[in-house]
């Protein structure tokens, strides 16, 4: 198993779609403004945060139940290019970038450092072999201040590992209930 380089990021989306859309450089200004970097890089894909966010709230005192959970403990926000967390609480968000994984690789994503050094932490899970879709992402505020989000700009590093051998049963395959999602989706059981 190897990490896969910029020059087989951009062969895989632009030849297999494996990305789109998709920017073959990393991108640090837009419109003569500084930004949080997205596109390639050397080792990985850095990732944008779409203008679609679900803020976390307790105004209906409910339990967080992974088995049972309350889409009303989400207020959404859009359409304002930014999201503020409230402190110690999280957001979801998803990526401007749909993913085509091929079925021999797996990623793993990690936040940006640019977020991690204001105390807010992004999660998100490993894009398995043959999964596909906007990828639902997740900012901790771990800070007792309100954190600010930017859309359109970067969040997170994708990393892809490619395996020496084709797994047997992939995402795809077991018909995985994230499969194709099209925006923030919450948790499913």
């Amino acid at each position: 198993m190897s990490i896969k380089s910029d020059k087989w990021i951009r062969r895989m989306a632009e030849q297999h779609g494996m990305i789109e859309p998709f920017e073959p450089q990393l991108v640090r200004e837009l419109n003569g403004e500084k930004i949080v970097s997205f596109g390639t890089s050397s080792y990985g894909y850095d990732i944008r945060c779409a203008d679609e966010f679900r803020v976390f709230t307790n105004i209906n005192s409910t339990i967080v139940d992974p088995k049972n959970f309350d889409p009303q403990s989400f207020v959404e926000v859009s359409g304002k290019g930014y999201c503020v967390i409230p402190p110690n609480s999280f957001a979801l968000a998803r990526t401007v970038e749909y993913f085509r994984i091929p079925r021999s690789v797996l990623t793993v994503c990690l936040g940006k450092s640019t977020y991690a050094r204001c105390g807010i932490i992004v999660n998100v899970t490993p894009f398995e072999p043959e999964w596909e879709g906007y990828v639902t992402l997740e900012f901790s505020n771990t800070t007792p201040l309100p954190a600010k989000i930017y859309a359109g700009e970067g969040c997170a590093q994708v990393l892809f590992f490619e395996s020496d051998e084709i797994c047997e049963t992939s995402y795809k395959d077991r018909g995985g209930k994230y499969q194709g999602q099209v925006g923030v989706t919450l948790p499913k059981i």
